[in-house]
């Protein structure tokens, strides 16, 4: 290990493209991966910020935010269970946001209960602001949406499905994809969504054990006739939805994939030229009785090492590059089995490379240094 570090300091300039092509497999690998990750996450966010065990809607419910109206009787099935502490009504929907210049968007409608012990409210959002949202026609919206709502701060109003509402209050950091997040209270979203007082999007469980959730999920689903997940299991169905019905998965992972098969390419080539170039004093080492195997652990030594600096030179790109992409608006999500699997991928493909550079050793002998 100390030789083929001495070889690979000492011959800096000839190895550097190979750990330059390991550093930057590691880099794209877990950005891409990392900005997937981010980016459907916020198709998730209304359960994943809430307090709920057990998520209840309609039949054959793909994902959180396409959920359909359901009546009263969906609440007493999840009431019935004797694992289950309490129940409430959630409302979610699609609708149109007109601002004051008459410009129209798509909007997200999230109306829940306003208690301090609520299941469906958002962690962000305050006392100060439930309070304000039991106003009729109140809405809370973040920070980062308003220049896509056209409007310029709290006191702004518009037009929800052509009715009217008021931002009483900004969030920070719950952004969007399809189109801003909509807070409001129960009565608000059912009235902008055009729903009738008994009807809601979802009915919300709390568990006394948050270990028996499953077993309610399992005893509803069995009785049939509804959609019925914990929390986590509806949480990663949305993303999982969001991820196949775009395509932006397959998108990613090619180019992550193509990052990672020129960073193998020029790895190789790499290790291959600075092997290649090496023959007379890997002559001299078989001349010296150094048997071949030696001279390849040599080789494998320095492809692991190429791969070892890569690596840590790419550990604070990438965290670097993730902040800039925050600071930017973007959501880049890195966590730690994410990191581990790009560095563990890199390396192999770095260890490979050298796998592939052992061909040139075949053609040395010592009567090469007579030629």
């Amino acid at each position: 290990m100390s030789y083929s570090l001495t070889t690979l300091w000492f011959d800096r300039a000839r190895y550097l493209p190979g750990v330059l092509a390991v550093g930057f497999s590691a880099l794209l690998i877990a950005l891409q991966f990392g900005l997937l990750i981010g980016l459907f996450s916020i198709t998730s966010l209304p359960i994943d910020h809430s307090h709920a065990d057990i998520w209840v809607g309609a039949p054959f419910v793909q994902s959180v935010d396409l959920g359909r109206p359901v009546r009263e009787n969906y609440l007493a099935r999840v009431q019935a269970n004797p694992e289950v502490e309490k129940c409430e009504h959630y409302v979610q929907g699609f609708a149109y946001w007109t601002n004051p210049n008459g410009a129209n968007g798509l909007c997200m409608v999230v109306g829940s209960r306003l208690f301090p012990d609520s299941m469906g409210k958002i962690a962000e959002l305050s006392p100060d602001l439930a309070e304000k949202l039991t106003e009729p026609g109140s809405v809370v919206v973040d920070e980062s949406d308003m220049d896509r709502l056209g409007i310029k701060g709290v006191g702004d109003s518009a037009e929800v499905n052509q009715a009217h509402v008021r931002v009483v209050g900004l969030t920070k950091g719950i952004k969007s994809l399809a189109g801003p997040y909509l807070f409001c209270s129960i009565s608000t979203s059912q009235h902008l969504l055009r729903l009738t007082s008994e009807q809601f999007t979802y009915a919300l469980g709390k568990c006394k054990d948050p270990q028996g959730a499953m077993t309610v999920v399992n005893r509803l689903t069995e009785q049939g006739g509804i959609s019925a997940f914990t929390a986590d299991d509806f949480s990663l169905k949305s993303r999982m939805h969001w991820l196949i019905k775009t395509k932006a998965g397959i998108a990613l992972g090619y180019a992550a994939l193509l990052g990672l098969l020129v960073g193998a390419v020029v790895t190789s080539q790499t290790l291959y030229a600075a092997t290649a170039a090496s023959m007379k004093e890997f002559a001299v080492l078989r001349a010296m009785g150094i048997p071949r195997w030696r001279l390849a652990s040599l080789v494998m030594a320095q492809a692991t090492w190429v791969g070892v600096i890569g690596v840590i030179f790419s550990i604070p790109a990438v965290h670097g590059l993730a902040a800039l992409a925050e600071y930017a608006g973007g959501n880049v999500v890195l966590p730690i089995w994410l990191q581990v699997g790009a560095c563990v991928v890199t390396l192999v493909m770095a260890v490979g490379s050298g796998v592939v550079a052992l061909r040139s050793l075949r053609q040395v002998e010592p009567a090469m240094l007579l030629r």
